[in-house]
């Protein structure tokens, strides 16, 4: 499952340093190396994107990824708030 978080969060600084931007196509896992690639894939409508990693968390039982405000809008998840999503790991993510 993923969720999304923005409000509170834009600005502010992520684990990599990076500021947080709520309607960019970023994401937050626990253990994945930052910053990263990701792929995920709305397991119901299809959807598929390429995600930053450069967060960690999410923070709530039986959820694997915190999405962007952007990314959850692409994945087409912004309404329900969560979702069941595939998360494929593509690789680092060049620093900024």
């Amino acid at each position: 499952m993923a969720s999304w978080y923005g409000p509170g969060f834009d600005g502010r600084p992520t684990a990599t340093g990076e500021r947080f931007d709520e309607d960019g196509l970023t994401a937050a896992h626990k253990t994945l190396p930052l910053p990263g690639l990701v792929e995920v894939t709305n397991l119901d409508n299809g959807r598929t994107v390429v995600l930053r990693l450069n967060d960690r968390g999410p923070f709530v039982d039986g959820r694997i990824i915190d999405l962007s405000r952007g990314a959850a809008d692409e994945l087409g998840l912004l309404q329900r708030g969560v979702g069941r999503v595939r998360v494929r790991y593509l690789g680092p993510a060049p620093r900024l």
